[in-house]
């Protein structure tokens, strides 16, 4: 039984878009401003920016090798099945983390309606948005379009409220912290733009994936940059940025300030916003994982499709789990950046397969810009992040060659 191609172009862009616009604009940003300050703005365009050199290798690896799995088939194919498998198993770091990172965004945004512990709250997300996927890529893929039109709308109503409330004196001072400052926020908020890859993740699920996907990624990222600008600017406006910094639901007290029952409908965007960013986030993990295992690079239970709906079921229910136990017990922000370290390391390996291309559509400039930028922000991510991020990377460099070890005997 094979995927069936059942996604459009603008199925493709919402899963963009629903994996960028969630918990890095409605919770990350607060964490980020207390680094920058008000010159967050200027760390969500060095982080556009720099997604804008990998999503460009992202758009010509998809037209050229549009299978399922997005960076760990660019790698296998294009670097070495080895590069493929840590690619790939870096990516499911990045994104279990990024699972868990979004159910916590959640369930700080549900209290304000439900007085329950984060730690019920936020498993509880996962194990729902685990039967979610369970129905199949049409039937989430639905789901995810109504979700991602409702916070945009949600996000829209929230720049159009505030923006006339902006006070100038909390741009002042406008870098506190430095450039230094500037680059931790750009590092910590590149977590925001990392969803744009996953729409290579579900290749083969897309019609005329060759044109379609390139174009869903370019339109996906330039409208969650545009959103992120907009949004941000009016929220350190409204409310500044030493107060967004001690917040774990920013967008919600910035509206606060000015009005409690707006602050309860961005609330309910933040619901809306996270719910479908764990939609997409379950639905690569267990595309990519359905990749590895047709290789043989994880064990084939991965590999099983359901018999009616076509869904790889035991990858949904295996990483659904997982994130569920581990939303019980992690930390916002170290999740947040170990999931960062991640992820840089994995778009990191994209532009490189982009360079290894024979007849490349862009210039090699657009992925050489791209690796090196990925590069220079790991830097400024926390020792925590290297050290978590470190012995994730040793712990798949061992399996890989006890599996080849294995199989060779």
């Amino acid at each position: 039984m094979e995927l069936q191609k059942t996604l459009g172009l603008f199925d493709a862009m919402a899963i963009g878009i629903g994996a960028i616009v969630g918990a890095g604009i409605f919770v990350v940003t607060g964490i980020a401003a207390g680094l920058a300050g008000p010159a967050l703005l200027l760390s969500l365009l060095i982080s556009a920016g720099i997604s804008a050199f990998t999503a460009i290798s992202f758009a010509q690896l998809a037209a050229f090798i549009p299978k399922e799995g997005g960076g760990y088939e660019f790698a296998h194919e294009l670097i070495s099945p080895f590069a493929g498998f840590i690619t790939g198993w870096i990516w499911l770091l990045a994104n279990v983390v990024i699972g868990v990172v979004v159910s916590i965004g959640f369930a700080s945004y549900l209290q304000l309606f439900i007085p329950l512990p984060l730690q019920v709250i936020a498993p509880a997300a996962c194990l729902v948005i685990t039967f979610i996927n369970y129905l199949g890529a049409k039937g989430s893929s639905l789901i995810n379009n109504i979700l991602v039109s409702v916070k945009l709308l949600i996000l829209a109503f929230f720049v159009a409220f505030g923006i006339g409330a902006v006070k100038a004196d909390n741009f002042s001072p406008f870098m506190p912290n430095g450039g230094t400052g500037v680059m931790q926020g750009a590092a910590l908020i590149f977590f925001a733009f990392t969803g744009f890859g996953r729409i290579t993740i579900i290749s083969e699920e897309v019609k005329n994936p060759t044109k379609t996907i390139p174009l869903a990624i370019i339109l996906a990222l330039g409208i969650s940059t545009a959103v992120y600008m907009l949004v941000s600017f009016t929220a350190v406006g409204l409310a500044g940025y030493t107060e967004l910094a001690h917040s774990g639901s920013p967008l919600s007290d910035a509206a606060l300030s000015e009005s409690k029952n707006a602050a309860s409908l961005i609330s309910i965007g933040a619901l809306v916003a996270t719910l479908s960013v764990l939609l997409t986030t379950l639905l690569g993990l267990s595309r990519i994982s359905f990749a590895m295992a047709r290789n043989s690079d994880l064990p084939g239970l991965f590999g099983k499709l359901h018999h009616r709906r076509a869904v790889p079921y035991n990858a949904v229910l295996v990483f659904g789990i997982v994130m569920a136990v581990l939303a019980a017990f992690t930390d916002l922000a170290r999740a947040a950046a170990i999931s960062n370290f991640a992820s840089l390391l994995y778009y990191s390996m994209v532009n490189y397969s982009a360079l290894k291309m024979e007849k490349p559509v862009y210039p090699r400039i657009f992925p050489a810009i791209g690796l090196m930028t990925c590069i220079i922000l790991l830097f400024f991510l926390s020792r925590d992040a290297w050290i978590m991020g470190g012995l994730v990377t040793l712990a798949g460099i061992l399996y890989y060659h006890a599996g080849r070890s294995n199989r060779s005997a």
